[in-house]
């Protein structure tokens, strides 16, 4: 997906791609549209680190069961 804007819209938020994808990944992500997994991989980061960026920056993790079940998925599929 490609996302274009006027060049004055971004004047001065020294956005680069990696920063964009970050945060359109952190805002989906709170407005709990798509999985902590979902999330990492837009922002092109492991979960690990994308959970510390969510740390930095006082925004809360949501688990709920749908998260639990696909999670445990993965690990099945992992063994």
């Amino acid at each position: 997906m490609q996302i274009a804007f006027p060049d004055e819209l971004g004047k001065g938020l020294n956005l680069t791609p990696e920063t964009t994808r970050i945060g359109l990944a952190i805002g989906l992500y709170a407005e709990r549209r798509i999985t902590l997994g979902r999330a990492a991989g837009i922002a092109d980061m492991a979960q690990a680190a994308f959970l510390r960026k969510l740390g930095e920056l006082r925004i809360p993790m949501h688990y709920d069961l749908p998260e639990l079940e696909e999670d445990l998925l993965v690990m099945r599929e992992t063994e």
